[in-house]
Formats: structure tokens, C-alpha cells, sequence
């Protein structure tokens, strides 16, 4: 069941990338932030008040406030790199930093994943680079790269996913309450503090909230993968969400798969066979 719950993270994280790219080529970041942000919100105290009660402890809501913060920050970041960059750069910077950082941290706190899920690992990370590979000579060679914004958004990516899988089980969906709190009241007071307006036009605003909506479900999904498995296995899976992105851009914007990505959605088949298959 984890393994499922993080390959369904994954998609779901994918899915809200790519509204969130499509949205913030339009408009500014902050406004599709803060809406994202909050739509999750929403939808978290809805499913509250519609699942049984939880009993989470301060520490849980603390964790979360501080994962809120840390996410918020890294999707901001994310928005922004996309905006001003090339995504053969900031995609799989990114994504490839977000894995490494809670990976390597579990491991050095004592876990020990199989030698099938080491392998699978290792491959996920090389899916995640190679489904977000660009060729041919569309990018300006003038544009900033976005690097330097992409890696500390992959930072602090990490850093969300790391506090997050602090929580406890028993916390239920507490600890997202408090982290999309955290984030929306950060970024609603980045906007008051810059005086920047949160309008769109609806249909942007619209899809920046589905946007948020499915990124709150990816949340979901990830924080119980992580309480029920391994770390670092339901990491790697939720982190190959490139390939969802890249398969919905295929899919809805008619984008063709280079060999590239046709060769990193394979992998991330592969990963995922492999990371299932060493951690039983």
C-alpha cells in the first residue's frame, strides 16, 4: 500500500507542476502561489472536519508548520525558476535535489534499503534527469539559466519532504493543516508587504486553484506513504513526478517525447519495479 501511495503522490505532484507552469508563464509567482496555497488549505480543513478524529501531538503541528514554510518556499522557487529559466536545467536540478537531500539523510540515521531498492533508487534519480532532458536549440542561449533558483528550490523541496515524514501516524492530517497555514499566511504577507495585487483573470485563477488542490492531495498521499514505508524508497517514488509532467504535456499539449524522456519514463518504470520488488 505505501508503494502505491507514493507512485500516486508522484502523479499528483506532476499534475500540479504543470498547471502551476502553465499559470505562472502568464502571470506573476506570488498570485499563483498564494492561490495555490490556499485552495489547499481549503480542501485539507474540509477533510478534516469529514474524517474521524485525530490525535496529534504539538510536536506533528510544529513539524508541519515548518515543512509549510520550507515547501512553500521551494514551490515559490520552483514557479520562479520555470519562469525565468530553461526547464532542461531546472527541472531536473530540482527534482534530483529534492531526492537526495531526505535519501541520504535516512540512510546516515540508520536505514538500510535492499540491494534492489539501492538499485532502484540510483535509477529513479537518473528517470528523474533524463525524463526532463530537452533537445534541439529551442532555448535562448541570452536567458538565464535558473540554476542558481532551481537549486535552492530542490533544497528546500527536500527539506519539506524530510520534516514532513517527521510526523507521526497518529497525527492524521493535522500536520498539513498547519503547513498550508504556515505557507499561505508567509506568502499572503509577501504580497501585503510588496503591495502586489492577487488578481488574474478567472480562468487562470481557476486553474491555479485545481492546481493547489492536487498538490494538497499529492501532500496527502506522501505523508502517509512515508509513515507506513521506508523513507527513502516512498521518497524516490513521489520524486519521480517529472515524468507525470511529461506525460501530461504530451497528452494535453501535444508535445512529443524525445529519446531522452522516452528513455526516462522507462527508467522510472523500471525504478518503480525495482524499489517495490527489494522493499517486501
Amino acid at each position: 500500500m505505501p508503494y502505491l501511495l507514493a507512485i500516486l503522490s508522484a502523479v499528483c505532484y506532476g499534475a500540479a507542476d504543470f498547471t502551476g507552469g502553465i499559470v505562472s508563464r502568464r502571470v506573476a509567482t506570488i498570485p499563483v502561489v498564494v492561490i495555490s496555497q490556499a485552495s489547499g488549505l481549503l480542501l485539507v480543513a474540509v477533510a478534516l472536519l469529514i474524517l474521524p478524529e485525530d490525535a496529534p501531538r504539538a510536536a506533528d503541528l510544529w513539524w508541519g508548520a515548518a515543512a509549510g514554510v520550507a515547501g512553500g518556499v521551494g514551490v515559490a522557487l520552483l514557479y520562479r525558476a520555470l519562469a525565468i529559466g530553461t526547464m532542461s536545467v531546472v527541472a531536473p536540478t530540482t527534482a534530483v535535489l529534492a531526492v537526495i537531500i531526505p535519501v541520504v539523510t535516512s540512510i546516515a540515521l540508520g536505514e538500510r534499503p535492499g540491494g534492489l531498492a539501492l538499485a532502484g533508487i540510483v535509477m529513479g534519480v537518473a528517470a528523474i534527469a533524463l525524463v526532463s532532458r530537452q533537445t534541439g536549440s529551442a532555448t535562448d542561449p541570452a536567458r538565464p539559466s535558473g540554476i542558481g533558483t532551481a537549486l535552492v528550490s530542490g533544497v528546500a523541496i527536500g527539506l519539506f519532504l524530510l520534516i514532513l515524514a517527521q510526523t507521526h501516524r497518529a497525527s492524521g492530517l493535522w500536520p498539513l493543516l498547519t503547513a498550508r497555514g504556515s505557507s499561505v499566511t508567509l506568502f499572503a504577507m509577501v504580497a501585503l508587504a510588496g503591495r502586489r495585487s492577487l488578481r488574474m483573470p478567472l480562468r487562470l485563477g481557476a486553474i491555479a486553484f485545481g492546481g493547489g488542490m492536487l498538490d494538497m492531495l499529492a501532500n496527502g498521499l506522501y505523508l502517509v506513504a512515508s509513515q507506513l514505508g521506508p523513507l527513502s524508497l516512498m521518497v524516490t517514488l513521489c520524486s519521480l513526478y517529472p515524468a507525470s509532467t511529461v506525460l501530461l504535456a504530451r497528452g494535453v499539449l501535444g508535445e512529443r517525447l524525445n529519446a531522452w524522456q522516452t528513455a526516462g519514463v522507462v527508467a522510472a518504470l523500471i525504478a518503480v519495479l525495482l524499489i517495490v520488488g527489494g522493499g517486501r
